[in-house]
């Protein structure tokens, strides 16, 4: 939830956004003004009330006080109930108004202005026409997407022999990889009740895009690992010798892909299931961009061990996610559709997720408690990862290189070749 301090910065995201915070203004004006009133009434109240008590029962003053306090409490409660109204609504217009983004974000309507920072390894040549990734797994039997869509639909997919053991040891590896940096690792519920997805701000403004149960419990899918690792410290006040914490976990992700209809309707890009590690870092507030850059390091690591070519772009405020103050994308090159594509969104959301979710620190003993900062980023999104390393990693026979760094995580497997025929 933005600190209402900030509501200019928020502004910089765009007209619709500034039509929310007029709202928000216009509503908090009207809040404030009826507390006034309301307040002022109490007042009156309380006078009528001390005036009765000296007054004669039977006297025309005390029928005079007593109507007098039958009317202002009439309009006392009148007043309550819609304070109560305004209240909801002032909240509910907070929890649909975005972060503000950092002074360093460039502004901007789409992902067209995004500024590309640094890039990372060669474009990967090739003396044939690259496939796309959809080709190259079918062919190798690793990908079937006609089983996913047998069984539960489009955009599934079932990973079969070299695949599945693709996808197995890229979370172990991914996972190892963060664990020398010094994140701890977890492994949540794939399962959480609503508040959480309100800490993290999916809810209540993504609700379209995300899964749930029918019941007596209502509990939602998670759409990433960000939502039930952040909320390990809900409504909790961290002693600051605690910080930084550092979790990473593997955890399967839902997505209702609400909004994207008709976009990468083939192949691993946009699936109703995945799975991606991801990293999650509880910080002190003026360490939290030095912790961002560092979490970005860490992800950037898998792909410089796994020898992928990548860059990274510094979202502008058009594109920049709900929550975020900042975020880098780090995007992989995929020769067979001649694109870059994100494979990673390492974000800085400073106190707008904390004071959603309540996580707090105490600077000292005895200091009043304040916001910790959150930053997250995927390390990696693990179909992506496969996606990047069948396209770059693809040869002319068909067949795929498996990255060095992968190969022990493979049984030492050295490449997955096509079918013998019978």
């Amino acid at each position: 939830m933005l600190d209402v301090a900030r509501l200019d910065d928020a502004a910089r995201r765009g007209p619709e956004v500034v039509t929310l915070i007029e709202e928000f203004r216009g509503i908090e004006a009207t809040r404030k003004e009826l507390q006034g009133t309301l307040d002022h009434l109490r007042a009156q109240r309380n006078s009528a009330n001390k005036r009765m008590a000296a007054l004669d029962k039977k006297s025309e003053e005390f029928a005079a006080a007593r109507d007098e306090m039958r009317d202002v409490s009439k309009r006392v409660k009148a007043g309550e109930q819609q304070l109560v109204e305004l209240e909801a609504k002032s909240h509910d217009l907070r929890m649909h108004i975005p972060n503000a983004p950092h002074e360093s974000v460039p502004d901007g309507e789409g992902e067209e202005e995004n500024q590309e920072l640094s890039t990372w390894g060669e474009k990967p040549s090739y003396d044939f026409a690259p496939k796309t990734h959809w080709d190259i797994g079918e062919a190798l039997g690793i990908l079937d997407f006609e089983a996913g869509a047998k069984l539960s639909g489009s955009r599934f997919c079932v990973l079969r022999d070299h695949g599945s053991r693709l996808n197995r040891a890229l979370i172990s590896f991914m996972l190892d990889v963060h664990a020398e940096k010094g994140y701890r690792e977890v492994w949540p519920p794939a399962l959480v009740k609503r508040p959480a997805l309100e800490g993290t701000g999916q809810l209540p403004k993504f609700e379209d895009d995300a899964f749930k149960t029918a019941g007596e419990t209502e509990y939602f899918l998670i759409p990433t690992g960000e939502v039930p690792v952040t909320n390990l410290h809900a409504d909790e006040i961290l002693d600051r010798d605690q910080l930084p914490i550092k979790y990473t976990a593997y955890t399967p992700c839902f997505r209702a892909e609400a909004g994207s209809y008709g976009k990468d309707t083939r192949g691993l890009i946009r699936q109703h299931q995945f799975d991606k590690v991801e990293l999650v870092q509880f910080i002190e507030p003026d360490k939290s961009y030095q912790a961002l850059l560092e979490l970005r390091e860490s992800a950037e690591e898998v792909l410089r061990r796994l020898e992928l070519h990548y860059r990274v772009v510094n979202l502008c405020t058009g594109d920049l996610g709900f929550c975020a103050s900042q975020t880098f994308d780090i995007e992989v090159w995929l020769p067979g559709q001649d694109t870059y594509r994100e494979i990673s969104s390492c974000s800085n959301f400073e106190d707008y997720q904390a004071r959603r979710a309540k996580i707090r620190y105490r600077p000292e003993v005895g200091a009043k408690p304040r916001m910790v900062h959150t930053v997250n980023g995927s390390g990696l999104a693990v179909g992506r990862t496969i996606v990047a390393i069948l396209e770059q990693y693809q040869r002319a026979d068909g067949s795929v290189a498996i990255p060095k760094a992968l190969q022990p995580y493979m049984g030492g497997l050295q490449s997955i070749d096509l079918p013998v025929a019978p």
